[in-house]
């Protein structure tokens, strides 16, 4: 199946997809958050609704960058350069800033499983990092001469969400335990963080010196 990457980039992808994942952002606060103060169910429903979200993403993306690479293989190198920069810059905040992780155990009114989806989609459409993230990221698993690209990047970004899923369910399920060992044991997060950076800078240097060559 042509729109399948090979083996060797599968893994690279899914070693990336699997450190981004348990780096704590907005996203797994509120699937926290929502859990330790509404149950499992509305946290699950929020975390539905941040994996359309990045469906949506993942689609606009692949148009883009499509298009981009059928108009001009040149600026599609250059969207590959700006990456590499982008995903230096990613692991250089993990590593100065740290995760951004603080969920909040606040009993209110009962909210709706459709307005916990809503919320999750929200955060996710409204975060133009991650719309930024995904349009860099995914460019650099393809090849601006490989025509089945496209479908290459199409099936990364849902690979992606496949991943994600076994990654940040276990959080929902456990979100006490999980959210109280994240507080107690802010060297982990560290650790995560330092993971992130490292993945994310060897993905960069990747490029930069493929294109080199």
């Amino acid at each position: 199946m042509s729109f399948i990457p090979d083996t060797a980039t599968l893994i690279q992808f899914a070693i990336a997809t699997v450190i981004l994942a348990i780096t704590p952002g907005p996203d797994m606060t509120l699937f926290v958050s929502r859990t330790l103060s509404q149950g499992r169910a509305t946290g699950f429903a929020s975390m539905a609704g941040a994996l359309c979200g990045t469906l949506i993403h993942t689609t606009l993306v692949v148009v883009g960058v499509s298009a981009l690479i059928v108009a001009s293989p040149m600026a599609f190198f250059v969207l590959k350069i700006f990456g590499a920069g982008y995903l230096v810059f990613l692991a250089w905040q993990a590593i100065t800033r740290g995760s951004a992780f603080s969920p909040e155990k606040k009993p209110g009114p009962r909210i709706s499983l459709l307005r916990s989806w809503a919320a999750g989609l929200g955060v996710n459409l409204l975060n133009p990092k991650i719309i930024l993230f995904f349009m860099t990221f995914l460019p650099q698993f393809v090849s601006a001469h490989d025509p089945n690209a496209p479908g290459k990047l199409f099936f990364l970004g849902s690979m992606f969400i496949v991943l994600s899923i076994p990654v940040t369910a276990p959080m929902v399920l456990a979100a006490e335990k999980f959210s109280a060992a994240m507080k107690a044991s802010p060297r982990v997060t560290r650790v995560v963080d330092y993971l992130f950076a490292g993945v994310f800078s060897a993905f960069a240097l990747k490029i930069l010196s493929a294109q080199a060559k």
